[in-house]
């Protein structure tokens, strides 16, 4: 019978790839396997589980398995998804439309519960990760200012350059000064 794991800080490619190539170790069956989830052939039993559980957390992931954790879990996928990897014109993203179609729940009802969990809101959170990637893009140099706001759905230059220090404490331009890095792992921010 067909399962699916729900795995917390599975927010990149290469997490994907080091799931996949540590349950296969296992001998356990994928049949599909995408951020924050791993659907596999037939159910695991008790043991099999507390395997993969170890080897998760051997490589900084976890298994849940509550559900308003599932449900978290899958807000914070959304947007990591949508932020950071997502080829669609991010000015066009209204999260909390997306969030609530894809999360299959109304938005409020997400907003209270993800606050209440998190001990932030959706909102700060989403900043949080925009912010993330606009040090990614000024540390690779390859964008202006004004394109990484564009890129990133901000109103303007300004918006972004306020966001960004009342974040970080510095400015963007001084950001990209700084030869130290200062960004976060993902499952981080």
């Amino acid at each position: 019978m067909k399962q699916v794991l729900h795995i917390k800080n599975m927010v990149c490619n290469r997490c994907i790839k080091v799931v996949k190539e540590e349950l296969e170790k296992l001998d356990i069956q994928i049949e599909d396997i995408e951020l924050g989830k791993v659907a596999i052939s037939k159910s695991l039993d008790t043991s099999q589980t507390e395997e993969v559980r170890t080897v998760l957390h051997d490589n900084g992931f976890e298994l849940i398995d509550d559900k308003k954790s599932q449900l978290i879990d899958r807000i914070k996928t959304i947007i990591i998804e949508k932020t950071h990897y997502s080829n669609e014109g991010k000015e066009l993203v209204n999260f909390s439309e997306v969030i609530a179609n894809e999360a299959g729940y109304d938005y409020s009802y997400l907003s209270k519960l993800f606050s209440s969990v998190e001990g932030i809101t959706i909102e700060k959170y989403i900043i949080n990760q925009k912010i993330e990637k606009v040090k990614e893009l000024l540390v690779y140099g390859e964008l202006t200012l004004n394109e990484i706001s564009y890129q990133l759905g901000y109103s303007s230059v300004q918006h972004l350059s306020n966001q960004f220090k009342k974040v970080t404490g510095l400015t963007p331009s001084h950001f990209k000064k700084v030869k130290e890095n200062k960004r976060k792992p993902l499952d981080e921010v």
